[in-house]
């Protein structure tokens, strides 16, 4: 044994040092910090925190606004996670498909990606402008009025899904064509020597064998639902009469307006809660959906 091999733990351990405590200082410092913010009291104008136990806490649960506000984040989720999946499914059996200029389609369907959310939330809230913007207009052309989409509460949070699919679908779409692109070809020769259907297809081979990147692409949408916020802000700045206010909303609101640290801190441990168990949940129910060979 040389002297490289003798000494392979002490290098191992050389190069993990500036990960470790860029993980520490950056990471779990602030993870440790925010969970003791949030028994306190902290006007971060006015003082430093005081201890007040778990007050945050029982008066977000005895709040009405809380539960509204979970209600809209997962009227949100029902919306979006269904649409986004199915959409990003279909476009990425057909960026899979050998149909002509397919590349083209799929470089412009990755721009909205690019493109910043404050950007995009600003081009949205211009289209959707009840009196003036594109979308109304171009329904007036086939004479239907369109609805004050940003400014009536029953289409508010389907302007937010709107948006949300255009900037996200391209992003999952590419992910699945990976998944797809992975999918060994002789299977589908095989089929096919067989006299399979392509529905039969799809059915038997594509989607059980794009299931674990589909799972993926599920836990990640769900996670980054739960973590609405530019959209929001920008478009709709959590209205009309609350029907578009959601956890993170709520969260900058009351740190960075009210000034009320303590319980923004107390919103967010809660919301971190929400995400773990929602992410344990879905890697228990995988096992009955998802397949891995």
């Amino acid at each position: 044994m040389n002297k490289l091999q003798k000494n392979i733990g002490y290098y191992i351990i050389l190069f993990l040092i500036p990960s470790i405590f860029g993980y520490v200082v950056f990471s779990l410092l602030p993870m440790i910090s925010a969970f003791y913010l949030s028994f306190t009291s902290w006007d971060i104008i006015g003082g430093s925190p005081d201890f007040i136990g778990i007050e945050n806490y029982t008066n977000i649960f005895k709040s009405d606004e809380f539960y509204r506000v979970l209600k809209n984040t997962l009227k949100f989720i029902v919306m979006y996670i269904p649409t986004i999946m199915i959409s990003s499914f279909i476009l990425a059996v057909l960026f899979d498909a050998k149909v002509k200029g397919v590349s083209g389609f799929r470089v412009l369907l990755f721009i909205p990606v690019l493109t910043s959310w404050i950007a995009g939330s600003i081009i949205w809230k211009s289209a959707l402008n009840g009196q003036y913007g594109l979308i109304n207009n171009m329904l007036d052309i086939i004479g239907i009025e369109g609805p004050g989409w940003l400014t009536d509460t029953s289409w508010s949070m389907v302007s937010i899904v709107m948006a949300s699919i255009w900037k996200d679908v391209g992003f999952f779409s590419l992910i699945i064509f990976g998944g797809l692109r992975g999918i060994d070809r002789t299977l589908y020769e095989a089929a096919a020597i067989d006299g399979a259907s392509r529905f039969q297809i799809m059915r038997k081979i594509t989607f059980p064998l794009v299931t674990p990147t589909l799972f993926f692409v599920l836990i990640t949408t769900i996670i980054n639902s739960f973590q609405l916020f530019p959209q929001v802000m920008v478009m709709t700045g959590g209205g009309p009469l609350g029907s578009t206010q959601v956890l993170v909303e709520r969260i900058y609101v009351y740190g960075f307006r009210y000034f009320n640290m303590g319980y923004a801190t107390a919103l967010s441990v809660i919301l971190l809660l929400i995400i773990v168990l929602v992410t344990i949940a879905q890697m228990l129910l995988q096992k009955k959906w998802v397949f891995y060979e």
